[in-house]
């Protein structure tokens, strides 16, 4: 029997414990064995105040997973050049680790637009789908989402898991950072610490 692993990816700039919240809801919702985040590599076109670079995304990550010992982090995308597309992850993936059943793990706006992903279908027979609600009131478009999803691949597993809200985002995190407001409560504290040691999101941000 296949190891049911979770897979969240995001650019994690920085994590928190919104992020946090979500992949523990998803893994005892979905009896998950361990879950994977697998933060994006570099995004062109903005300031290091505004994006922090790779290695220090990957380190918060780290820090932020040590508590957890379910809770693994991949530099996979990191490590490749250019863009990184799921489908491309996915198939590396199962190469590598056949003893994986996949659970990605997706937000609701993300399920909404997953038709126009590249290879869409044939990441939904590479691996279940989780879209997570987190707005009251979106659970019908979901479940039509979802559906339309299953008609278009007959053996897709898509799971629409409701998950309680924790209202933070990253952006609200920099804005914050950059005021030189608290933020103990929004992010673990390691990686607080990392944040304020590496002067990271210190800056006003540069708009290109």
């Amino acid at each position: 029997m296949k190891r049911q692993t979770g897979l969240f990816g995001g650019s994690f700039n920085p994590i928190h414990n919104g992020h946090l919240h979500l992949v523990r809801s998803v893994k005892k919702a979905l009896h998950l064995e361990s879950v994977v985040l697998m933060p994006t590599g570099e995004a062109p076109h903005k300031s290091s105040a505004a994006y922090a670079p790779a290695a220090d995304r990957l380190e918060m990550c780290r820090l932020a997973a040590k508590k957890s010992p379910w809770l693994h982090v991949s530099d996979y995308e990191m490590r490749r050049s250019g863009k990184s597309y799921t489908v491309e992850t996915l198939r590396g993936l199962c190469a590598a680790e056949p003893e994986n059943a996949w659970t990605l793990m997706i937000g609701s706006d993300m399920l909404l637009t997953f038709h126009q992903w590249v290879e869409w279908q044939e990441i939904l027979r590479m691996a279940r789908l989780c879209a997570v609600s987190r707005e009251k009131g979106d659970l019908p478009e979901l479940e039509q989402a979802a559906e339309k999803l299953r008609q278009a691949v007959p053996d897709a597993d898509i799971t629409v898991l409701t998950v309680p809200a924790f209202p933070v985002s990253s952006t609200q995190i920099r804005e914050n950072l950059q005021k030189h407001a608290d933020c103990s409560c929004l992010l673990p504290e390691n990686v607080v610490q990392y944040i304020y040691e590496k002067k990271l999101y210190l800056q006003d941000e540069i708009r290109i």
